[in-house]
């Protein structure tokens, strides 16, 4: 548990600075008066969520691949695989963000994003999609250091950009006056920042990438991929659920999408720290696994789960009080409003089971079972989203399509937990590195 606690801290404050850079870059939107700009915002970050769920699933290959070599004693294997990973990130990456960028608005369009909110989310992603090339190096770097235990390093890489992001923001938006495309250039500002902090503690301090050669990356590509596929597709399920999601509130005008927009970044920063456990816990399996120590990956299992729960009822709390304060620090009113202290009161119950399942979903990675983890994340996106969400905000508006995200979730997260106490149990009877 002490391991546990220790890896998810640090992890947090570096995983909660990469939402606090897109939470501050709304707040001060928000200030601009304009729920057209928030909502044009709002439908960027789900497109840009693609982009960095694809960052994140590479970024679970390599802290996996990594951890698991220095566990066996490789060290040598370690570095080389953290510059042919760092390849895989640069290339993939490009790819994404070039074809998002590519068929922008015709994708805004699809999440339900029309006349000025389309126009403006357009030049916002235009000048933000190319830096999540950056981000993914940033991302990768720092899984290279929570791999190899130096998870204060890793935490400077991503602190580094929500300090830059929080002195330039009014600088850009208000001082500047450039608005939306003041928030946009500072996003990218942030993501240059990221890399620079990540190579200096990567490669400059603790040495643990080698060069990189082209011949290597392309023969790493085969285990880099059987590990970053299948965690590319389970987490590029949430960004399909999120998609959806905001195209049935946008039903309900801009007011609604403004509410969810502001959601969406603010519950993040109150239960960041469950994906930072799922980042951290990835290592710790991988360690123990490549020393064959099964019995503490079921124990490491056990203590995640309870870690998550103690803390989404914190959380919860918390939101549920601070409520009218987060309303008037986004200046909302009416509709807007109504939806967020709706959350807030509501939220927690929804974290609780997807803790649930990223925390599975981190066993399923780790411990050679990426399949199963894929499909407990796209069961949820589809089974457990749409005819949830769809039959809730045709009843009872945009409150009962957050009521049926819950009960999807919950449906799935129980099935999760019990599908990783059955697998790490077969580990416990057959203890071999899979």
């Amino acid at each position: 548990m002490r391991h546990v606690i220790v890896m998810t801290a640090s992890s947090s404050v570096g995983l909660l600075a990469i939402f606090a850079v897109d939470l501050l870059s709304l707040l001060w939107v928000s200030r601009l008066g304009d729920p057209k700009l928030t909502a044009a915002v709002g439908f960027a970050t789900q497109v840009l969520f693609f982009s960095v769920s694809i960052n994140i699933g590479l970024s679970i290959a390599i802290g996996a691949l990594v951890s698991r070599a220095l566990g066996a004693g490789d060290r040598a294997a370690a570095r080389r695989l953290a510059a042919s990973g760092l390849v895989h990130v640069f290339l993939i990456a490009a790819a994404a963000s070039s074809a998002a960028w590519l068929l922008r608005r015709e994708i805004l369009a699809l999440f339900g994003a029309s006349d000025t909110t389309l126009d403006v989310a357009a030049a916002y992603l235009a000048i933000t999609l190319p830096a999540t090339v950056l981000l993914g190096l940033g991302m990768a770097l720092g899984s290279i250091l929570r791999a190899a235990g130096y998870a204060r390093r890793a935490m400077y890489v991503t602190l580094a950009g929500a300090i830059v992001t929080a002195i330039l923001d009014p600088l850009f938006i208000f001082g500047l006056s450039l608005g939306v495309t003041g928030a946009a250039i500072v996003t990218v500002i942030s993501r240059f920042v990221i890399v620079a902090v990540g190579l200096n503690g990567a490669v400059r301090k603790h040495d643990l990438v080698a060069k990189p050669n082209f011949e290597v990356a392309r023969l790493d590509l085969a285990p880099m991929m059987a590990i970053a596929v299948p965690a590319v597709l389970t987490n590029l399920a949430t960004p399909v659920a999120n998609a959806y999601t905001m195209r049935i509130f946008a039903h309900f005008g801009e007011a609604a999408v403004a509410a969810f927009a502001i959601v969406d970044r603010l519950n993040p920063m109150a239960f960041g720290v469950l994906f930072a456990l799922s980042g951290s816990v990835g290592p710790i399996m991988g360690q123990n696994l490549g020393a064959k120590l099964i019995a503490r990956v079921r124990q490491v299992l056990t203590d995640c789960f309870v870690f998550a729960a103690i803390y989404v009822l914190v959380v919860a709390v918390f939101l549920h009080l601070a409520a009218p304060f987060i309303v008037a620090l986004f200046h909302a009113q009416g509709e807007t409003a109504g939806l967020i202290t709706f959350v807030c009161a509501y939220g927690g119950v929804l974290w609780f089971f997807l803790g649930a399942i990223f925390v599975a979903n981190a066993a399923f990675n780790n411990l050679g079972f990426p399949v199963v983890s894929t499909l407990f994340n796209w069961g949820r996106a589809t089974l457990g989203t749409l005819p949830f969400v769809s039959i809730g905000a045709a009843r009872f508006g945009p409150e009962g399509g957050y009521i049926g995200l819950i009960a999807g979730s919950a449906l799935f997260g129980i099935l999760a937990v019990i599908a990783a106490y059955m697998l790490t149990g077969r580990l416990t009877k057959r203890p071999k590195v899979l």
